[in-house]
């Protein structure tokens, strides 16, 4: 069986790490950085009451 993953020009998009982001671009591959975070910080509670929320409305 033959792995042909890294045969290929990879292309990547990096969600929330900046430094993941910069490590790829100096790299030289295509990258994309997101600028993502989860939601309410990852306070379960908090996320919690926004579920609430959302099914009030």
């Amino acid at each position: 069986m033959e792995n042909k993953l890294f045969e290929e020009k990879m292309s990547v998009i990096n969600l929330g790490l900046p430094g993941f982001f910069e490590s790829v671009k100096d790299q030289g591959a295509p990258c994309v950085h997101v600028d993502w975070r989860p939601p309410a910080g990852g306070d379960v509670r908090l996320i919690e009451i926004l579920d609430r929320l959302r099914e009030l409305g």
